[in-house]
C-alpha cells in the first residue's frame, strides 16, 4: 500500500508539472517581441547575458530560470514578478495570481529589483515612456553611434550602456538626449540622481517582527544624509569576502548556511563588490586568505572591505572547518592602516554569523551555530582593534548561542541583506 501510494503522490506531481508547463507556453504565446526584450532586460542579473543573448522566446528564459531553481511550479512568483513589472497584469492568471496578491507580495518576495543594478530600473522605466516617434527622433540624433539595425527603445539604451555611454555616475549623453526630443522624462533622470525613487520598504524577519518602521527608516536615511559619511566615489566599490563553512571534522555540518551565503553574494554583487566565496576553510587556508587579501592591490582603488564569516564560534572566536579557534580580533587586526595601507581611512565591514558561548536564550525547534565540546576556550579578547573605520556586526551577544531556521536560513544574515537592499540610498 505505501508503494502504491508513493506511486500516486509522484504522478500527481508529474501532472502538476506538466499543467505548469503548459501555463508557461500559454504565456510565450501570448507575448511579443517587444515583450521578451524586456523579460530579457530585467533578467539580466538573474541569469547569465550569455545565456539571455541565444534566448529567442519567453520559453528560453523560463528554462534558464528555472535551471537557475528561481522558478517552479510549487513557486511561479518571480514569473508573476516578471509579468507584473512589464505590464502584462493579464497573464497573471496563468499563475493563479492577480494583481492585488502580486502588488501585496512585492515588499517581501521581489527579486527581479533586488538583484538588478539601479541604473537598470531607470533605463527601463525610461524605455516605457519613449514612444515610437520619440524612439526615431533619438535613433537620428545618435546615427553615428549606434550600429545600423532596428532598434526598440530597450534595445537602445541598453547598447549605450553596453558601450559606456550611460553609466551609473555618467547621465549626461542620456540628459541631454532627452532635453532635446523627451524633456518629460528628465523629471526621472533627476530622480534617480538624488535617490528618490527608491520607495523604502522594511522586509519582515520569519518571525513576523519588524525591526525598523517604514517612517523610522525614512528618518533615518535623512540623518544619514546630513552626517559625515565615507564617500563611495573610487574607481572599485571594493572586495568582499565571504567564508562559508558547512562541514567540519569534528563538528555538526551547519545545513542551510549555502542560503545565506548565496543571499550575501547577490546582494554584494549588487552593490558593486567583488565577491570572493570560499568554502570549508581550514585555519592554513584561513590564513592563506587573510594573507592574500591584506596585500591586494585592489584595495588602493577601492572604497571600501567586507569580510562574512558563517561557521561555528565561541567566546570571541570563529572555527575553521578543521576545529581550530580563530579570535575575532586576529582577523581583523590583518586589515588595520599599518598591516594594510591599501585600506588606510576606508570602511572595514565584518559580519561573523556563529556562536558566541553555548547558553540559551530562548527555546525554539531551531538549531544552532555553537561547537560540542568539553576544551578549554580563551576569555573574550577586544572585539575590535583599536582603530577608526572598523565594524563589526555580531549574530549574538556574548557567551550566546545564535540561530538559523532550518530551511531559510540564518535571521541576522538574511536581516542584513533585506535592510542593506531597503536603505541603500541609491
Amino acid at each position: 500500500m505505501a508503494s502504491q501510494g508513493q506511486s500516486l503522490g509522484s504522478k500527481s506531481d508529474e501532472d502538476c508539472k506538466e499543467s505548469f508547463q503548459e501555463e508557461l507556453l500559454s504565456i510565450d504565446s501570448s507575448l511579443g517581441v517587444q515583450n521578451v526584450e524586456s523579460l530579457k532586460f530585467l533578467c539580466i542579473n538573474l541569469v547569465s547575458k550569455k545565456k539571455l543573448e541565444k534566448c529567442s522566446s519567453a520559453s528560453d528564459i523560463f528554462n534558464h530560470l528555472m535551471e537557475e531553481e528561481l522558478l517552479c511550479n510549487e513557486d511561479p512568483f518571480i514569473l508573476a514578478e516578471l509579468l507584473y513589472t512589464t505590464k502584462q497584469n493579464h497573464l497573471l492568471q496563468h499563475l493563479s495570481y492577480t494583481k492585488a496578491q502580486v502588488e501585496t507580495l512585492m515588499p517581501t518576495r521581489k527579486k527581479v529589483s533586488l538583484f538588478s543594478v539601479c541604473l537598470r530600473n531607470l533605463l527601463f522605466e525610461l524605455s516605457e515612456g519613449i514612444n515610437s516617434q520619440t524612439l526615431k527622433n533619438m535613433i537620428f540624433l545618435l546615427r553615428e553611434r549606434i550600429p545600423k539595425t532596428k532598434m526598440t527603445s530597450l534595445n537602445l539604451l541598453a547598447h549605450l550602456e553596453k558601450q559606456d555611454e550611460i553609466k551609473e555616475d555618467n547621465l549626461t549623453l542620456l540628459e541631454d538626449l532627452c532635453k532635446k526630443v523627451a524633456p518629460h522624462l528628465l523629471k526621472m533622470i533627476e530622480n534617480y540622481k538624488r535617490g528618490k525613487d527608491i520607495s523604502i520598504v522594511t522586509p519582515p524577519l520569519y518571525h513576523g517582527e519588524e525591526v525598523f518602521s517604514q517612517s523610522d527608516t525614512k528618518r533615518f536615511l535623512g540623518a544619514l544624509l546630513e552626517a559625515a559619511v565615507h564617500r563611495m566615489y573610487g574607481k572599485h566599490r571594493g572586495h568582499c569576502v565571504i567564508i562559508n563553512n558547512h562541514s567540519f571534522t569534528s563538528m555538526p555540518d551547519r545545513r542551510e548556511t549555502h542560503e545565506d551565503a548565496k543571499f550575501l553574494r547577490h546582494v554584494f554583487e549588487w552593490l558593486g563588490f567583488t565577491v570572493y566565496k570560499h568554502n570549508d576553510m581550514t585555519k592554513a587556508c584561513m590564513e592563506n586568505i587573510l594573507q592574500e587579501q591584506k596585500s591586494h592591490p585592489g584595495h588602493a582603488d577601492s572604497d571600501c572591505f567586507v569580510f562574512c564569516i558563517l561557521t561555528h564560534g565561541i567566546f570571541g572566536s570563529v572555527c575553521s572547518s578543521d576545529g581550530a579557534l580563530i579570535p575575532n580580533q586576529d582577523i581583523m587586526s590583518h586589515f588595520t592602516a599599518q598591516e594594510c595601507r591599501g585600506l588606510a581611512h576606508k570602511l572595514k565591514l565584518f559580519f561573523i554569523q556563529a556562536c558566541q558561548g553555548e547558553n540559551v536564550q530562548s527555546s525554539v525547534p531551531i538549531e544552532a551555530d555553537a561547537q560540542n565540546t568539553e576544551r578549554g576556550f580563551p576569555s573574550i579578547l577586544n572585539s575590535a582593534p583599536t582603530e577608526a573605520d572598523f565594524l563589526l556586526s555580531l549574530a549574538t551577544v556574548s557567551a550566546y548561542v545564535c540561530f538559523r531556521h532550518k530551511k531559510k536560513g540564518n535571521w541576522c544574515i538574511q536581516s542584513l541583506c533585506n535592510h542593506l537592499i531597503s536603505l541603500d540610498p541609491r
